[in-house]
């Protein structure tokens, strides 16, 4: 089990928490087409930390749910670690003793320690379209 403080960036990882804020679903366009999305921040004892729920897993979660997050992966963005949730993740809704109360969950996120620049997505569109003609 992952403790949100201790999250780093590209990494696959189990997190247990309580969901404080949720979002509504949103289509938005990536590489491989339109794709559904929300977002929730999940806290435990340690932390939060943004959960983007893709595609089937968009919606799924409630805010005041207790849940285990199994198999979801990290990234960064805007410099703090987030968790992301697809098909192969599995999310188990919990007993609500599992998890701190909102009010006992620190505020902290976790941060990246990647250096800045371009995501990969960028960088690969940049680096086809930017090019100067020989």
């Amino acid at each position: 089990m992952d403790k949100i403080k201790d999250l780093k960036e590209g990494k696959s990882v189990t997190i247990r928490g309580r969901v404080l804020e949720v979002s509504e679903k949103r289509v938005v366009n990536t590489k491989y087409g339109p794709a559904e999305l929300s977002e929730a921040v999940v806290g435990d004892e340690t932390g939060r930390v943004r959960v983007t729920l893709w595609r089937d897993k968009a919606g799924s979660l409630e805010v005041g749910d207790v849940v285990e997050i199994r198999d979801g992966w990290t990234t960064s963005y805007k410099g703090e670690v987030q968790v992301n949730v697809n098909r192969r993740t599995e999310i188990v809704k919990l007993d609500d003793s599992e998890a701190p109360s909102p009010e006992e969950i620190p505020e902290e996120r976790p941060k990246s320690t990647a250096r800045a620049g371009p995501s990969r997505s960028s960088f690969s569109r940049r680096r086809g379209s930017n090019r100067p003609s020989p």
